[in-house]
């Protein structure tokens, strides 16, 4: 899929197919995520593949800490934890690291967009508390940034309308 194309045409889905993304298509997936731009090249992106065991027990904590965030991660079949890992040496260097990875996950979404799949991004406050954190296996140095749900599409999404680029571009003398 081109480019420009795909950017345009991605779209939140929040309704998925049964069918796990495959191993292989996420390797690939976290292939394209490693070529983000990131001062430094330290590659501060981490990506955590929630399995059956693992999501049920993140349902059992989420379901004690909000009414309906469970069910929220029943939705799609493939779940990626994305936390940026951080030196907290210098917060400039920290910001651009985890800005870094939020670039790394929306290429996720794009590839996966560009192979047919849909996806959703989430920030989940859940993932930072430390009973999450100690089930995804995320040490104290790594800042959550987002779930991604992964699947095969069931419907298709509506064009959202979007600002004019005026609202938001300014050029300076």
């Amino acid at each position: 899929m081109e480019t420009e194309k795909a950017i345009r045409t991605r779209r939140t889905h929040k309704a998925f197919g049964a069918r796990p993304v495959e191993r292989a298509v996420l390797d690939e997936l976290f292939e394209l995520a490693r070529w983000a731009p990131n001062h430094h090249l330290t590659n501060p992106w981490r990506f955590r593949v929630i399995g059956p065991a693992a999501r049920e027990q993140l349902m059992a904590l989420a379901e004690s800490e909000a009414q309906g965030a469970a069910a929220k991660l029943a939705r799609a079949p493939t779940l990626v934890a994305v936390s940026a890992a951080l030196r907290r040496e210098d917060d400039r260097e920290d910001r651009e690291d985890l800005l870094a990875t939020a670039v790394a996950a929306y290429v996720v979404l794009l590839g996966a967009h560009a192979r047919g799949l849909a996806g959703y991004w989430r920030t989940v406050p859940l993932l930072a508390e430390p009973r999450a954190r100690a089930l995804l296996h995320t040490p104290a140095h790594e800042e959550p940034v987002a779930l991604l749900y992964l699947g095969d599409p069931v419907q298709e999404q509506r064009v959202p309308e979007r600002a004019p680029t005026g609202d938001f571009v300014s050029y300076l003398p």
